[in-house]
């Protein structure tokens, strides 16, 4: 990894850590109506929400594709012709083989809405029946809110990185020596989107900063090997803390505070970014993101985030809540297992087929010029 070019295998095991992440928070969502509310608040209002966040997780993936998506497009012989049709690909083709397997489960196990509590994640986000429009919708990955498939709703937002993707590397570059400026201004860009409740600026800054380190890779790693390693526990303590500062401090400022509530909802972009980074330049915890099973774990994270939400909810619904006990012991090793599968036939030949029209698209350019 001596240069920008080289891949960042550690990278590849916080992605997979980040989404066993949300299959525990949709867990959690599940056991919620059981639990009583002292109990919630300890689980949820203290470090031990690190085990299971949501959408900071997410943010985690957003910051992810900031750097990865970007790092190709900033090498030499770098075609855009090539990576439109191969990411959309990568993108879209997993998401229907996703969409159709939630399809298979809802109509093979029906769903009784009567059944969940009511304001639950069960009845709230889990689909109970499809219709060929609405399966359509969510193909397009268009709507602002998914209930076949739950999770689809950041995919959104990882396509719209993906076509602004140029406008994203550009002001990187031209920024390039301004780079700590235009990450301070994209860091409070996501706070205010959380004050202005206005989503595409809570994201987007935060797929911008994971863009800025990618265009900084190389400055990045020479700053790290000449920085105290001491510093860098300090900082994955306050990154950490910023990732989940919205359920630390709900205690103090829930009901009563709301702009600073939206303040440090807004610090989870900026916390889940130096998470990203300290993989980069902290070795320790690096080499705990390489070991087997978190490289396993990123290997199969997408299908893995794919697949988790109709498995849980089809469980959730068949067994009941108030067995859910019995939905958590089955449910994770059976999400793992799937998404396995949906690797092996769904999502590698994705991948495969998505390089190759890349390449053939690349080539009927080149002729036609």
């Amino acid at each position: 990894m001596s240069d920008s070019s080289a891949r960042i295998t550690g990278l590849d095991g916080l992605r997979g850590f980040a989404s066993l992440a949300v299959v525990l928070y949709h867990l959690s969502l599940i056991v919620r109506p059981e639990v009583s509310e002292t109990a919630w608040a300890w689980l949820t209002q203290s470090p031990l929400k690190l085990l299971f966040p949501g959408t900071e997780a997410v943010l985690v993936f957003f910051a992810l594709s900031g750097l990865v998506v970007a790092l190709p497009a900033l090498r030499s012989g770098f075609a855009w012709s090539r990576y439109y049709p191969s990411r959309l690909l990568r993108l879209y083709l997993p998401v229907f083989g996703a969409l159709l397997f939630a399809t298979v489960l809802i109509i093979a196990i029906p769903r009784d809405p009567a059944s969940a509590p009511s304001g639950s994640w069960l009845r709230d986000a889990q689909a109970t029946s499809v219709t060929p429009a609405s399966f359509l919708a969510e193909a397009s990955l268009l709507p602002a809110s998914y209930d076949i498939d739950n999770v689809l709703w950041s995919l959104r937002w990882e396509l719209f990185f993906s076509l602004l993707l140029p406008l994203f590397v550009w002001l990187a570059i031209r920024f390039r020596r301004a780079s700590p400026y235009l990450a301070m201004m994209a860091a409070s860009a996501t706070i205010a989107g959380r004050m202005l409740e206005i989503d595409a600026l809570v994201y987007f800054p935060v797929f911008l900063l994971g863009t800025i380190i990618a265009v900084n890779l190389d400055s990045i790693r020479s700053f790290a090997q000449s920085a105290r390693t001491r510093f860098w526990p300090v900082l994955a303590v306050l990154s950490g803390a910023m990732l989940i500062a919205s359920w630390l401090a709900r205690p103090a400022l829930e009901g009563r505070h709301k702009v600073a509530a939206d303040v440090v909802w807004g610090l989870a972009g900026v916390g889940a970014t130096l998470i990203v980074l300290l993989v980069i330049v902290w070795p320790a915890l690096r080499h705990a993101c390489e070991r087997p099973a978190a490289l396993w774990l990123g290997r199969v994270s997408f299908s893995l985030y794919l697949v988790h939400a109709p498995i849980l909810g089809t469980l959730g619904y068949l067994l009941g809540v108030e067995r859910w006990w019995l939905v958590c012991l089955i449910g994770l090793p059976l999400s793992l297992g799937v998404s396995a599968l949906f690797y092996r036939w769904v999502e590698r030949p994705s991948h495969i087929l998505a390089r190759r029209v890349g390449g053939y698209v690349t080539q009927r350019l080149a002729r036609v010029g």
